[in-house]
């Protein structure tokens, strides 16, 4: 596609979001932050991460609320978070990848935004999250095995998404591109 074709989509986007986020979804390493931030600049839109976020309202990392307070009052706090942070109008808004899991998280995005799922194969998700120490879920002996627990888990609920893309070992404005593509795509047939 070319880019003043892409430059018509995201023309398409900023007209029909009317006050709403673009919320990215999926597992740790699908992409949502590094994607997520060059999403941000082609749209014009604020990148906000919700997992930093969560950090700055704690005054912890992530790893320690797990260690120190588990992992459900760390879904909880990510729950108002995400909900405060929809609040905000038009941006880009990658969630944890345990954040779609909540029911009411899925109704806050469905009434304040476009959910993304991105979706990534169990390989291109281990080579991306053994290059980051620091993941809670995945400090044991056999992180592809938890990995392919959480696919099991999670890729059912996460197909509840408006949208899902494929997220692969590409370069990165590919990925882009073809969000932007599926976002105008799905506003387009919403009207």
């Amino acid at each position: 596609m070319s880019e003043d074709n892409l430059g018509d989509k995201i023309h398409t986007i900023n007209a029909r979001l009317k006050g709403r986020s673009i919320v990215l979804i999926g597992l740790m390493g699908a992409g949502k932050t590094t994607v997520g931030r060059r999403l941000a600049k082609r749209l014009g839109l604020p990148f906000v991460d919700a997992d930093h976020e969560i950090e700055r309202a704690a005054g912890k990392s992530i790893e320690e609320i797990f260690a120190e307070d588990g992992e459900e009052f760390f879904r909880a706090g990510e729950e108002r978070v995400i909900a405060r942070l929809l609040e905000n109008g038009p941006q880009v808004l990658a969630t944890g990848g345990g954040a779609w899991m909540r029911e009411a998280t899925r109704e806050r995005v469905k009434e304040r935004g476009i959910s993304v799922w991105l979706k990534a194969d169990l390989d291109v998700l281990m080579e991306r999250v053994l290059r980051r120490p620091g993941r809670p879920l995945l400090k044991n002996d056999n992180p592809r095995a938890v990995m392919e627990r959480l696919i099991e888990e999670r890729y059912p609920v996460y197909a509840l998404a408006d949208i899902t893309v494929e997220s692969c070992n590409k370069p990165h404005n590919v990925v882009v591109g073809r969000i932007i593509r599926a976002l105008a795509d799905w506003l387009e047939r919403q009207e």
